[in-house]
Parts: C-alpha cells; sequence; structure tokens
C-alpha cells in the first residue's frame, strides 16, 4: 500500500514550501501538467506558473515539465516557462525517470515529482524512489482516461485511510 502514499500532500503547487525542498537536497522538480500546473483544456500557462517558475529557477532548481501529454500541447508551455519538456511519459512508467536521473546524474534524493494523481504520478515516482508530491487537480474537467484513474484512486483512498496512511484533504509534509 505504501506505493499509493505520496511523501507530501498538498493543497496546490503554492503551498509548496520550495526553500523546504531545497534544503533537503532537492536539485530537481518534475512537474505534471494537466491538472497539476494548469486545467488540462489550458493552452498556455498563468502568470502565476510563470512567476513561480521564475522563483524556482531563481532559487536553483532545474525545472521539468514531466507530462503525459504530447509534445504538441507542451510546446507553448515549453517557449514560455523556458524549461525542459519530457513528453509521453506513460506514467506510471519510470523509464523516462530513470531517464532524468542519467542525464543530470541525479541521485534519486535530488528529485521530486508533483502532480494530481496517486496512480500516475505518485506511484511512478515511488517506484523510482524520488520524493513525491501529490497536490488537489485543479479543475473537474478532465480527459476520460484520467476519469478512469480516478475511480482506480478513489478505492485506493479508501484502503489508505482505513489502513491510516492517508486522508483525501488532510494536508501534511
Amino acid at each position: 500500500m505504501e506505493l499509493y502514499v505520496p511523501d507530501m500532500y498538498k493543497k496546490n503547487i503554492y503551498a509548496i514550501d520550495y526553500n523546504k525542498l531545497k534544503n533537503n537536497g532537492i536539485k530537481c522538480i518534475l512537474f505534471d501538467l494537466d491538472n497539476t500546473l494548469v486545467p488540462y483544456n489550458e493552452k498556455v500557462p498563468s502568470k502565476k506558473v510563470i512567476e513561480l517558475f521564475k522563483k524556482l529557477k531563481t532559487l536553483g532548481f532545474n525545472v521539468i515539465i514531466f507530462s503525459n501529454s504530447g509534445k504538441r500541447r507542451l510546446r507553448k508551455f515549453k517557449e514560455i516557462l523556458e524549461v525542459e519538456c519530457y513528453y509521453h511519459c506513460r506514467k506510471p512508467s519510470t523509464k523516462k525517470m530513470y531517464e532524468v536521473l542519467n542525464k543530470y546524474s541525479y541521485n534519486q534524493s535530488e528529485v521530486v515529482i508533483i502532480g494530481d494523481q496517486i496512480m500516475t504520478d505518485v506511484v511512478g515516482g515511488n517506484t523510482v524512489g524520488i520524493t513525491t508530491i501529490l497536490t488537489n487537480p485543479m479543475s473537474k474537467k478532465e480527459l476520460i482516461f484520467t476519469k478512469f484513474n480516478r475511480l482506480r484512486e478513489r478505492k485506493v483512498i479508501k484502503k489508505l485511510s482505513k489502513a491510516d496512511l492517508f486522508y483525501k484533504g488532510k494536508y501534511y509534509g
């Protein structure tokens, strides 16, 4: 069951203490795109996301968008935010997470993944051994495949709650 438990659970990306991450040795932040940074139907980042990314880069983080979406969807985000993007990641597959670790010579303890889905972002990150931060989805509107994942996620959360491991809406970390 621990595979489904995030290391941290925050309301959104703005509730995360990035200075604490930096002090804990994190060098690289992998951000999920859809419903973590922006609603899935948004085509460009908000001003608030742009400002956050500027701040994170000033703090010295290597910021990467790490998404199951395609290259075309990520193009504008890459241009505007001036960050590297990994597309078609197929999370919870770990292949591209290991690519990041190897490309930049990071240890697992130096990388965090931030996303809104337990079944993709948290499971993938926990499998690799990197820090995982779960956020609430930005929007209730989702793609059909994501809706399917949410059904599975609700069942997992129910089991985690019964085991006293995770509670939806009880933020920590």
